[in-house]
């Protein structure tokens, strides 16, 4: 595994002096408390507080203005000066920086909201998924084979998290994606794994001629004609039910474009590979594969990897057991194998997503 600039750089050497690696390891060990904590003073409303009030709060003031016992609120705010979301100066407590980022960085509450919802109680059982390759972890939510077959099954609070999270991410890179895929016009785009339809629905709303037809499992085929009933352009976007982990499982052919926006990580590598392989088999010369992905070694900043690497334990502990969030070279790899090249790389869209498209070789 190689790295470029700026990872190369961060991670090739020692971050951390004496001190500093020492609270580290203290922090790791404390974290489920430590994140716990946290996510209780947003919810509570104290971070907010203290951003209402520059001037400080006491004790007995946050005590009175969120109705919680005096000794709830001395265990939140204690905790929390020593973590560093909270300041304390002549018996009044301040909001720290780290503090300010949690109610005011919509990824933060977006990522804490995945978290707790989503892969709290299913972390548990993570050394299991790794020793048996299974999501083990999403037990505490079903029992069916894959996070997938089961989405629309899982609790209202629990799906509000996912697709919050997954909305957020793919959101935010739309506008630059649309500019990349329709500048070659397409007629027709193929939509694989398109969930909800919030990529189609785009997509019909950017040009008045396309026709979008989403392929995906027929549980979330029946998600997406809900979500789109009623919009401008439902006409122009066709469903298409399938397993695409099938491997006998044929692509529709026919399209000038093919899709693919945060789902191959939803897959391991032979299964990334059986899936191109089986998409450049119903592409002509003329087509275009767009693989739109967060690589975590391909992001400009650092935090943005450290996001990405914890994200893909999410898909070894709940998801699916064997994919994640990939390092570049491995997907190049798949696609090489699939029998496609890649044409072109756009980086840095929107919150670090890559593009890669693709072409017959």
């Amino acid at each position: 595994m190689k790295l470029d600039s700026p990872q190369k750089e961060i991670y090739g050497k020692e971050r951390f002096t004496a001190l500093q690696a020492q609270r580290l390891a203290q922090e790791i060990a404390f974290g489920p408390i430590v994140f716990q904590i946290s996510r209780l003073m947003v919810k509570f409303g104290i971070f907010d507080m203290l951003s209402d009030n520059r001037q400080g709060l006491t004790l007995d003031e946050i005590k009175e203005k969120t109705k919680l016992s005096k000794y709830a609120v001395q265990i939140l705010l204690e905790s929390s000066l020593t973590i560093g979301t909270v300041l304390l100066k002549d018996e009044k407590f301040f909001l720290a920086k780290a503090g300010w980022f949690l109610i005011n960085d919509k990824m933060a509450r977006v990522n804490m909201e995945f978290n707790h919802d989503v892969n709290y109680l299913g972390m548990f059982n993570l050394e299991e998924a790794l020793l048996n390759g299974k999501p083990e972890g999403l037990k505490v939510f079903g029992s069916w084979p894959t996070i997938y077959e089961g989405l629309s099954s899982l609790p209202a609070q629990v799906q509000k998290s996912w697709f919050g999270f997954d909305h957020f991410y793919s959101d935010n890179s739309f506008e630059q994606a649309l500019e990349i895929v329709f500048s070659k016009k397409p007629k027709t785009l193929l939509d694989v794994g398109g969930n909800t339809g919030r990529w189609a629905t785009q997509c019909v709303h950017h040009d008045a001629n396309v026709v979008v037809t989403i392929m995906d499992l027929p549980q979330q085929i029946g998600l997406m004609r809900n979500a789109v009933k009623g919009m401008d352009g439902e006409d122009r976007i066709l469903g298409h039910g399938a397993n695409l982990l099938d491997k006998n499982v044929p692509f529709p052919t026919g399209f000038d474009a093919i899709w693919m926006s945060q789902f191959l990580d939803c897959f391991s590598e032979e299964e990334v590979t059986s899936i191109l392989s089986r998409a450049a088999k119903s592409m002509d010369g003329n087509a275009t594969l767009y693989i739109m992905e967060t690589f975590w070694d391909r992001q400009k900043f650092e935090t943005a990897s450290y996001c990405l690497a914890q994200t893909s334990v999410y898909f070894t502990a709940l998801a699916n057991g064997n994919s994640k969030m990939y390092y570049s070279e491995d997907m190049i790899r798949c696609i090489n194998d699939a029998g496609l090249k890649v044409d072109t790389i756009y980086d840095n869209l929107g919150l670090g997503h890559s593009i890669v498209a693709c072409k017959l070789k």
